[in-house]
């Protein structure tokens, strides 16, 4: 069951950059590699969001426990169009990385490379829609009040709650497309496979379609046990920012960044020590529970063993320098060919991109997202 309750917000694009990098592509097939396009600037184009809550009643979640009611915040850009039986054409669907929400993905630099017009995902032509996963934004999440006695939620709940999203509230059978970065990467792969009828296309950027193991793993299971471990996290009950939580930020803010970028960005110890205080600051403003849930989420993803069911075109988008999802162990090489109407792409990191973190500057991959639209369209 569910209820909406609206609220108005209104966004704004700014001027066009350029388009993206140099590309490194390799695919299910071979592809010419594109080069960058210079896009000229558009005149500045308001763009208005619409804001709501749905609210939803009897979700199961994966560890058991049943909530009186758990609340999704979204936002959408642009106007459904239909078809001549009344269903929704032109629905994509953007999923956020791990420990963000919609609101990131609505910013400036996302209006500017994607959603401004002209630009691949113009607002003017496709109906957006930028939910906050459960645990994260302003969506349900320990920090409301229940803390560590939150549902210790899945993936899997996050694509559910998804889904009932789209197909319950907006009332959208079919999605034309998915972009997810990440965690959204990861959400998805899983929508490809749990709901094989429901999307035309998905674009997993930043993400693998098997387990979290190896570095991934290790980094998350660090941050937990640091959180965890430290005896100001009270076990979850804390008044104050665990100090645990402050040390293991940088760790994390580290790997999140590209290893060119930071051989040119950090020459010396007062550069290093300046990262580093900057990242304390930014968990300072963090609820560190948040963030556990969020990191720990990632048990029950496993998309690897249903890869050859897919009926979705995939568009996997990653960068070499990405050191979450490192290009040496060269797993979409192995695991794309398994998907039937699959490509990938390996975007060439340098000094100028930002590793993991080059999603968060969409102007460097938006010709890619151009890509994967056209890949579409092709029959």
């Amino acid at each position: 069951m569910m209820t909406s309750i609206r609220r108005p917000a209104v966004l704004w694009s700014l001027l066009l950059g350029l388009g993206g990098l140099p590309l490194g592509c390799a695919t299910a097939r071979p592809q010419a590699v594109v080069p960058p396009v210079a896009v000229p600037a558009p005149v500045s184009t308001p763009l208005e969001a619409r804001e709501a809550d749905a609210v939803f009643t009897g979700h199961r979640f994966q560890d058991g426990t049943v909530l009186p009611e758990v609340r999704i915040h979204y936002a959408t850009l642009g106007t459904p169009r239909r078809d001549a039986s009344g269903a929704v054409t032109n629905a994509v669907l953007m999923l956020h990385w791990t420990g963000a929400n919609g609101a990131v993905l609505r910013g400036q630099p996302f209006q500017d490379a994607l959603f401004a017009p002209g630009r691949p995902l113009d607002a003017t032509k496709y109906f957006l829609i930028f939910p906050d996963s459960v645990g994260h934004g302003r969506s349900s999440k320990p920090s409301d009040g229940a803390r560590t006695k939150f549902p210790a939620y899945g993936y899997r709940d996050m694509v559910e709650f998804q889904h009932q999203l789209v197909t319950g509230t907006l009332g959208i059978t079919r999605l034309h497309a998915i972009v997810g970065l990440s965690m959204g990467g990861m959400n998805a792969w899983q929508w490809s496979e749990l709901y094989p009828d429901a999307v035309e296309g998905v674009m997993p950027i930043v993400s693998l379609p098997t387990r979290i193991a190896g570095r991934n793993l290790l980094w998350r299971r660090f941050v937990s046990g640091q959180v965890r471990g430290d005896p100001e996290w009270k076990d979850g009950f804390y008044t104050a920012p665990p100090r645990g939580w402050l040390e293991a930020f940088p760790v994390f803010r580290m790997m999140l960044d590209g290893v060119p970028h930071l051989q040119a960005t950090l020459p010396d110890a007062a550069a290093a020590d300046a990262f580093i205080a900057t990242a304390r600051a930014q968990a300072a403003g963090m609820d560190a529970n948040d963030i556990l849930y969020a990191l720990e989420s990632s048990r029950d993803y496993d998309p690897e063993g249903a890869l050859d069911a897919i009926q979705a075109r995939v568009f996997a988008l990653n960068f070499s320098d990405d050191e979450f999802n490192p290009v040496s162990l060269r797993t979409l090489e192995t695991l794309m060919p398994r998907v039937k109407r699959g490509r990938f792409v390996v975007q060439e990191g340098s000094a100028s991109s930002f590793g993991h973190f080059t999603q968060a500057h969409p102007e460097l991959w938006a010709d890619q997202v151009g890509a994967f639209l056209k890949f579409l369209e092709e029959r």
